[in-house]
């Protein structure tokens, strides 16, 4: 059985796929995602108003911390070298709510997408944490890969 998941084995099963054989080179992921809320609630994280603390640092340190941790929390990903992790939380009032990006770096034998996601995931989740007592309606919408780089396959970028 030949599957075009690189995470099967030939018989289905899942395993951590052998990078051995790949070459180093720089890598580097951008993710973003969004948390929508009522502008009420981005008034109280801008205003740092919110009784947990201040959201953004708060959620920033997160972020980079996830992109440390990915493979503890996802199976098959492997440890990685991260040289970057940085995490940009910006204020949206056209949501409302806040726009959430991570750039993760490292030179390594596989990229780090996993890792910019994530952060950005981890970071949306933190914010949530902070301001659910204030809204129970926060919404994480649209985490996704924006661009990758590195490797073999080189440079892609998400459509618009």
């Amino acid at each position: 059985m030949t599957s075009p998941l690189s995470h099967l084995d030939d018989k289905g099963a899942a395993h951590m796929v052998d990078v051995s054989d790949k070459a180093t080179t720089a890598r580097t992921a951008i993710a973003a995602g969004k948390v929508v809320m009522k502008a009420e609630t981005l008034a109280l994280i801008i205003d740092g108003r919110v009784p947990k603390g201040d959201v953004i640092a708060t959620a920033r340190l997160a972020g980079i911390m996830a992109a440390k941790k990915t493979s503890d929390l996802i199976p098959l990903c492997h440890p990685l070298p991260i040289s970057k992790a940085a995490i940009d939380i910006s204020p949206d009032p056209t949501l409302p709510g806040l726009e959430i990006t991570a750039i993760v770096r490292c030179t390594g034998n596989t990229g780090v997408e996993m890792e910019a996601l994530t952060a950005v995931s981890v970071a949306c989740l933190t914010v949530y944490d902070m301001v659910k007592a204030a809204e129970k309606d926060v919404r994480i919408e649209a985490i996704r890969l924006l661009e990758k780089d590195g490797g073999k396959s080189g440079r892609w970028l998400a459509d618009k």
